[in-house]
């Protein structure tokens, strides 16, 4: 009983021991997101939407780093890191293009 005991923290340790880092979200308070998002990497908002009543979806981007930031922000002023990436380039083009086709 107790080397099946053993055995199972063993392989819970190996199992989160190797779980990657970006699978851990980032949350802080939205002030400071914002400021390491400006600051840090010269992004400004692009976009915000409402996904329920006490939550929203921003997007931050850098067209001089081509960073980009996709935050949700609560009411309660908490906001978590939700993805990040590379090579962001503002195209409202491609924004109106796909309106047209789903004939929005």
């Amino acid at each position: 009983m107790l080397k099946s005991v053993m055995t199972a923290f063993v392989l819970l340790g190996i199992v989160t021991v190797s779980l990657p880092l970006r699978a851990q979200t980032i949350c802080n308070t939205r002030a400071k997101i914002i400021s390491q998002l400006t600051e840090k990497y010269g992004e400004v908002s692009n976009g915000v939407g409402m996904q329920s009543t006490n939550q929203v979806i921003e997007l931050w981007s850098s067209q001089i780093t081509g960073s980009w930031t996709i935050i949700a922000s609560r009411a309660d002023g908490i906001s978590c890191i939700l993805a990040t990436g590379g090579s962001w380039a503002n195209n409202p083009s491609y924004a109106t293009a796909f309106d047209k086709q789903v004939k929005y």
